[in-house]
């Protein structure tokens, strides 16, 4: 079964891969304390006990993990829409260029406008106040 063009399996593997990390921890830590991990320690007392469950085959994991998945059925793709002509592409490239260059040209006159309205309004500021001579 597939949703999207993508198989369950693929969606999926991040749950085997989960739990074979898991199983690698456990049987990491059982050949270092060479005992079960305690799980009293984190029981809950409020809850019904649960009956442990069997460690998943890690080697059969891995080999599965190894193995490339089965044939998957290519998911038949949408007729793809006729491009449109390349007048019609040139058209809407020089239409966009063209505003470009336009807001670039309307940018670089306002800059132009407050850079004068600023030095005018530092001479002016200038000429109010004389230059002091030293003594």
């Amino acid at each position: 079964m597939t949703v999207t063009g993508v198989a369950w399996g693929s969606v999926m593997k991040w749950m085997r891969e989960r739990d074979l990390l898991i199983a690698q921890t456990m049987a990491f830590v059982q050949s270092v304390t060479g005992q079960k991990p305690e799980a009293d320690v984190f029981a809950r007392a409020d809850l019904p006990a649960v009956t442990p469950t069997r460690l998943p085959d890690v080697e059969a994991m891995l080999a599965e993990a190894i193995l490339p998945p089965e044939a998957v059925r290519p998911v038949p793709a949408a007729p793809v829409p006729r491009p449109a002509a390349r007048s019609e592409y040139q058209s809407e490239i020089q239409a966009r260029v063209e505003k470009f260059r336009a807001n670039q040209a309307k940018f670089s006159r306002e800059r132009e406008a407050y850079c004068s309205a600023t030095m005018a309004k530092m001479q002016a500021t200038l000429n109010r106040y004389p230059e002091r001579r030293p003594k």
